[in-house]
């Protein structure tokens, strides 16, 4: 059986999904595996992707490399997005990656993606699992240095999509340097997420939107909190649904919270417990936006995303 390998390199992490096609054509998940290694951090100061940052980058794609090879992957597809976009030494990075990726289809190297191609396949993968009748969907993929908003049908069909530049990492590093963060600080980043927002409001028609699914670290993370769990598990978060007026009390909470307290529970990664109070801030704003335009008062949260969807085109251009 064919296994294909995706690999989605953002602002705060790098996470690899290798994927079977079973005989009677399903798409069976072999491995899926994470780590934070902070691409993005300095990037939105300095312009630049650091070369401590670059050279995390390679230790982890090297082992994802590594774990393609073990498990006989013979197609890969990776996407960068967010820090990769913007520093201007980003040809350092992709050089890198085809290096390492070279190893398991000749000339694969990350590439860039923008605005209607990302869309589509975070879009594929959020909603793959949902039943059609659920939409039209809004996925939120809400990442280190950008969230994504789109709107759409079950067949894929996008009704809108929108970039919106604020995410965990962006949000900590511009305007949450203390720890905890000050009042004062917490003011400027959620006046930030609101004009950011705005732009979302006028371009993507989330009245159209019956479910709203919200995918990606800070959402995932969230669902594990808000259910009490005392690890980190997939198979409860995937498909679970977390109410506006709970998650409202728990990102109070964790805004409040020093980084050092984050990190001690268990279903918090070490890597995230820093930023996710900016995840906090601009999930806050994303309730609050939800609340204008729709009578919605909940998330399904999403343990698929745009990996899902890259492998699905590469079934697709298999076939």
């Amino acid at each position: 059986m064919p296994r294909y390998a995706a690999v989605d390199c953002g602002t705060n992490s790098i996470r690899l999904l290798i994927s079977e096609v079973l005989p009677d054509g399903k798409i069976r998940d072999v491995t899926r595996l994470m780590e934070i290694i902070r691409l993005g951090e300095g990037v939105d100061a300095t312009g630049r992707i650091s070369d401590a940052a670059i050279a995390r980058a390679r230790a982890a794609l090297s082992n994802f490399v590594e774990q393609m090879r073990f498990e006989n992957v013979t197609a890969v597809r990776m996407v960068a997005t967010s820090a990769s976009r913007d520093a201007e030494n980003r040809q350092e990075f992709f050089d890198m990656t085809a290096e390492l990726l070279g190893q398991i289809q000749p000339g694969a190297m990350a590439e860039v993606i923008f605005g209607a191609e990302e869309a589509q396949l975070s879009f594929r993968g959020a909603v793959g699992d949902l039943s059609p009748d659920k939409g039209p969907f809004c996925v939120i993929d809400l990442g280190g240095g950008s969230t994504e908003f789109i709107v759409g049908d079950h067949t894929g069909d996008i009704h809108g999509a929108y970039s919106a530049r604020m995410g965990c990492v962006r949000l900590t590093e511009r305007f949450l340097p203390t720890d905890p963060a000050t009042p004062d600080e917490l003011a400027a980043a959620r006046d930030y997420v609101s004009a950011q927002l705005a732009d979302v409001a006028k371009t993507v028609p989330l009245q159209d939107a019956r479910t709203f699914v919200g995918c990606a670290g800070t959402f995932t993370t969230l669902s594990a909190l808000a259910q009490g769990l005392e690890k980190y598990d997939p198979d409860a978060i995937h498909g679970s649904i977390v109410r506006f007026g709970a998650l409202r009390v728990l990102l109070d909470h964790l805004v409040k919270q020093p980084a050092a307290s984050r990190a001690l529970n268990p279903v918090i990664h070490p890597g995230r417990a820093d930023v996710i109070g900016g995840g906090a801030v601009a999930v806050h704003g994303i309730m609050d936006l939800i609340g204008d335009a729709t009578d919605t008062n909940s998330f399904v949260i999403s343990e698929k995303d745009i990996l899902d969807g890259i492998i699905a085109g590469i079934v697709d251009a298999a076939q």
